[in-house]
């Protein structure tokens, strides 16, 4: 009896174990995302490694084929990504309904981050921080996931943190879809 009591509490134990690995293994998931890039003509121009980090998230560029300059990086409404223009991605990430730009006094958009800047041999390494999103299940109105997903869009100049609705920051010149 004691024999057969010992098994089933191993067994248990096991099962247990099991469960809680798969249950980690899915809240990794949605801690890191790695989303590709691709510019108007389709080619593809990198990566950005969106990584939950305290409230919010950082994100990993690791770009190439981008005119060399300062551009502004925002993260869009829509997980779609349309050639020519991006168009299908909608406005900037914005569930508070806010202004857009880090230097308006009535707040910015939740999908604003700063500006990075692109070599003159058209790559870049950088990472940038947005405390306003998380990679949450969908459920939470400030996920990326929510609504079916977002997008990540590089454009062609650098935000000015102030103009409504898209820092003057040009074109759409690159775009990834962020999907759950």
């Amino acid at each position: 009896m004691n024999g057969s009591l010992a098994i089933r509490a191993l067994v248990v134990t096991v099962a247990l174990s099991i469960c809680l690995a798969s249950g980690s293994t899915q809240t990794k998931a949605t801690k890191k995302k790695t989303v590709d890039l691709k510019d108007a003509k389709g080619n593809d121009v990198g990566t950005a490694t969106i990584v939950a980090k305290g409230s919010g998230v950082e994100v990993k560029l690791n770009l190439k084929g981008l005119p060399p300059g300062v551009h502004g990086v925002h993260f869009h409404q829509k997980a779609m990504c349309d050639p020519p223009d991006f168009k299908s991605a909608g406005g900037h990430f914005n569930p508070t309904g806010k202004q857009h730009g880090f230097d308006n006094p009535q707040g910015h958009h939740a999908g604003d981050m700063m500006n990075f800047t692109v070599k003159e041999n058209g790559t870049a390494k950088a990472t940038v921080k947005d405390d306003d999103v998380v990679l949450g299940t969908g459920s939470e109105a400030n996920s990326l996931l929510a609504n079916g997903g977002s997008s990540i869009m590089v454009h062609a100049k650098a935000d000015d943190y102030k103009t409504d609705p898209s820092g003057n920051s040009g074109d759409r010149i690159a775009c990834g879809p962020i999907t759950p």
